[in-house]
């Protein structure tokens, strides 16, 4: 469990103990108690098997996928998919293949409902670039309607395993994941998926990370605002 969990459960156990021992009255307690469980099982944190495969992205997150298009980018066309996570989802995140992080930018934003497609420029962000075995991946952490804190534990240059833990966006909210045009696609509009578990696509590992600084700057303000 992520131990954003046990900070919101033990405050409204604590709670709800305070307003019972006032109160006299066990109906007193019902309201917080059942909102410490909802916490608790809100940051669960389940252990996932990470698929093993040259060239295999992974989802960064749990979720609906609500599109997979193509986009044109100045580096050549590329893949898009969106995650929707709703508040049932795990809302951990992890990285979608092993390599290096190459760029993090945070963009302060609204938070509109993460199921809109202009949520995706609109809203509070934080884009990360992952590269690795000539791969390079993008995705976006967004906030949603109710999420309101973004969380990336990583920094510029550290080296992360593919299905690592990465992050958490906490409450409704959605994932972006920008992919080479190549990408031989696993998933489809409608599929549910399981970060670090279910495989969003297959790459060639044979390919060079052909952008320089410049595509990558270029790359990274296509995908942002």
């Amino acid at each position: 469990m992520v131990r954003d969990g046990y900070f919101y459960g033990s405050g409204l156990l604590a709670a709800a103990v305070a307003l019972v021992w006032l109160t006299g009255q066990w109906g007193w307690g019902v309201a917080p108690v059942l909102l410490a469980a909802f916490f608790l099982w809100f940051f669960r944190d389940p252990e996932r098997v990470v698929p093993d495969g040259a060239g295999l992205v992974v989802s960064p997150a749990d979720g609906l996928v609500t599109s997979v298009e193509r986009v044109s980018t100045p580096v050549g066309d590329q893949v898009k998919l969106s995650v929707f996570l709703s508040v049932f989802d795990v809302h951990v995140n992890r990285s979608p293949l092993a390599g290096v992080i190459r760029e993090v930018q945070y963009q302060k934003g609204l938070f509109l409902n993460a199921m809109n497609p202009a949520s995706a420029d609109k809203n509070e962000q934080n884009s990360v670039v992952v590269a690795g075995d000539g791969i390079e991946v993008t995705f976006k952490q967004i906030a949603g309607l109710l999420a309101r804190r973004i969380v990336f534990n990583k920094r510029v240059g550290d080296r992360v395993a593919r299905g690592e833990r990465v992050g958490l966006i906490k409450f409704g909210s959605r994932v972006d994941v920008l992919l080479p045009g190549d990408a031989e696609m696993a998933v489809k509009k409608g599929d549910r998926v399981k970060g670090g578990a279910s495989v969003l696509a297959r790459l060639s590992v044979a390919r060079k990370v052909a952008a320089t600084a410049g595509n990558e700057a270029a790359v990274a303000g296509e995908f942002r605002i």
